[in-house]
């Protein structure tokens, strides 16, 4: 027997080391989900650097969030990435669905086998067209999305190809943005279904320094910032049809 919406538990994986952005991903993944804060339990790595992957059992689904502090490339730094990849690849050993946003793709790449590359010169930053592959046109959670969406997309690491066993579903000129892996209740995207125009306002003007080069790039990029419907609408399908089907 299906579950109620209401009914339904997951747990975020949070890398997320600042207050005001911890609260505002938390409550930006519960409004696109449309569930109520309190279904989703949070995992803040930076909190706990070591869990074991188990931990996830009795929930109904994992999400993992972007960040901001921290690099999937410097593991000796953030020791929680071990454990972060271990979750992932025990989430596709039981068939718990898994929605990973922008690092959590990263960590998804890494823990199936393939390669993330940095670049701080060109690099993604605002809202973007995404386009779709045939596969995403006719994959769950992106059917009746049109294809070069909007999405917001901030990002200095990247993948450029796809590990074994995991289906394109979305890229742009620059780098792949969306896969899932084969028969399995697992997608990962590069941009971020769950940030939205404000969020995305309220998130660069935060992070400035790291992301833009300057108050003249900042304002550049906000101005041409626009709303990201089907992006965000992703995760309300996501736990309409794969955790409520």
């Amino acid at each position: 027997m299906s579950k109620e919406r209401s009914q339904l538990r997951l747990l975020l994986l949070q890398i997320r080391d600042q207050a005001q952005v911890r609260r505002e991903e938390h409550e930006s993944f519960a409004r696109y989900c449309q569930l109520d804060p309190q279904q989703i339990d949070i995992l803040n790595v930076f909190d706990t650097t070591h869990f074991k992957p188990a931990m996830i059992d009795g929930y109904d689904a994992l999400l993992v969030g972007g960040a901001s502090e921290a690099s999937v490339l410097e593991p000796e730094t953030y020791l929680f990435i071990q454990s972060c990849e271990d979750i992932l690849l025990y989430c596709l050993e039981q068939n718990i669905p898994v929605f990973a946003s922008c690092f959590g793709f990263q960590l998804a790449i890494l823990a199936l086998g393939g390669e993330i590359i940095r670049d701080t010169e060109n690099y993604e930053i605002g809202v973007i067209p995404i386009q779709l592959t045939e596969l995403g046109q006719h994959d769950i959670i992106f059917a009746g999305v049109p294809n070069n969406f909007m999405a917001v997309s901030v990002h200095h690491e990247m993948a450029l190809a796809l590990p074994e066993n995991c289906e394109l579903l979305a890229t742009t000129d620059h780098c792949l943005h969306s896969f899932r892996v084969k028969n399995k209740p697992f997608w990962a995207f590069q941009f971020h279904p769950e940030v939205d125009k404000q969020t995305l306002v309220e998130r660069l003007t935060f992070f400035k320094k790291k992301y833009t080069q300057g108050d003249g790039h900042l304002e550049e990029v906000l101005a041409s910032a626009v709303e990201t419907p089907y992006s965000n609408h992703l995760m309300k399908t996501f736990v309409d049809r794969v955790l409520l089907s």
